[in-house]
């Protein structure tokens, strides 16, 4: 069985049902995770404990019931602290007529963008100590000269277009025509690549944890789990295969909605579009000919026309009686 690659409405259901299991895990397992038990051995199956216990003896599903909100809810925020500053400054970069603001908004983005991200995360928290707002907010910082760029280039077609002119000369706000035209233009580039940057803002997010920026070395965080729990893979996998899956499952289903939303098309497009190749010709008319070839029509049955006269001066059709000798 081969999966479709179009944007229908299958493909759409499937990703969202992807998705939906770590969203809702995330953002309404803190509600039924309960009062903490008592604590069991490390790394130890059954017991009472669904998923086993991890390397501190806590229960694992209750980890998991807890552990998603801050990755997601730090992922979120810092897309859409990224995209609040990178939309107005890309929308400026590409309708300025001023060359010299284009350069003092796009070239210290351009520095910024040589730096490795994971670089600056590290470098700032060996100097600060970030919470999970501060980690999103340096994950929105590092995001922010890519997602710029992205679009400037996205508004850029639609900023040289002659509807651009038109809207100046009419005297239209500059928030109107960036937003109102360009950015409506460039509206389909831009939800793609969000969907991709929401993808590695969770890798970035999920691997500052892992690291320790942004969350306490015991703290309910999948990324943390998968971490802490790792000597014991072998003996209890349950306490990083829950939180990696989940993780997986969160940035694969968000890349798979975005991709087959984008690609769904609704009824009107498809109204009255049937492939041109090999389609049946319509019961009682012949064939339509191939474009590019010529079309040879069949002499009406009827009378023959009258011959033309054999006098050169003979009025014939489109001879009049000034044109005779």
């Amino acid at each position: 069985m081969r999966l479709r690659t179009t944007g229908g409405p299958g493909r759409f259901t499937f990703a969202l049902l992807i998705v939906a299991v770590p969203l809702l895990l995330a953002l309404l397992g803190p509600l039924f995770a309960g009062e903490p038990g008592p604590r069991a051995a490390s790394f130890t199956t059954g017991g009472g404990h669904f998923a086993g216990t991890d390397f501190v003896g806590r229960d694992v599903w209750r980890q998991v019931l807890l552990g998603g909100r801050p990755v997601v809810l730090a992922a979120l925020a810092a897309t859409a602290l990224a995209y609040a500053v990178a939309l107005p400054l890309g929308l400026l970069g590409a309708l300025t007529h001023r060359r010299w603001l284009e350069e003092l908004v796009m070239r210290p983005l351009d520095i910024l963008l040589a730096v490795p991200s994971l670089l600056v995360i590290l470098l700032v928290a060996a100097v600060l100590t970030p919470g999970p707002g501060g980690l999103a907010l340096l994950v929105a910082l590092v995001n922010i000269p890519d997602a710029a760029r992205t679009v400037r280039a996205a508004a850029a077609e639609a900023a040289a277009s002659p509807a651009v002119e038109a809207l100046r000369m009419q005297g239209e706000t500059w928030w109107r025509t960036a937003v109102g035209y360009a950015g409506r233009s460039a509206l389909r580039t831009l939800a793609a690549d969000a969907g991709v940057r929401l993808t590695g803002v969770l890798y970035l997010v999920a691997t500052a944890a892992f690291l320790g920026v942004g969350a306490e070395p015991d703290a309910a965080d999948w990324a943390v789990m998968v971490d802490r729990n790792r000597t014991g893979m072998f003996v209890q996998p349950w306490a990083v295969a829950l939180p990696a899956v989940l993780i997986m499952a969160l940035t694969m289903g968000t890349n798979l909605l975005c991709d087959a939303a984008l690609g769904r098309r609704g009824p009107r497009a498809r109204a009255g579009r049937a492939p041109r190749a090999g389609r049946a010709p319509r019961p009682g008319l012949p064939p339509r000919p191939e474009r590019g070839s010529r079309r040879h029509r069949a002499p009406r049955p009827g009378p023959s026309p009258d011959p033309l006269p054999t006098d050169a001066t003979a009025p014939g059709p489109g001879r009049s009686e000034k044109s005779r000798p």
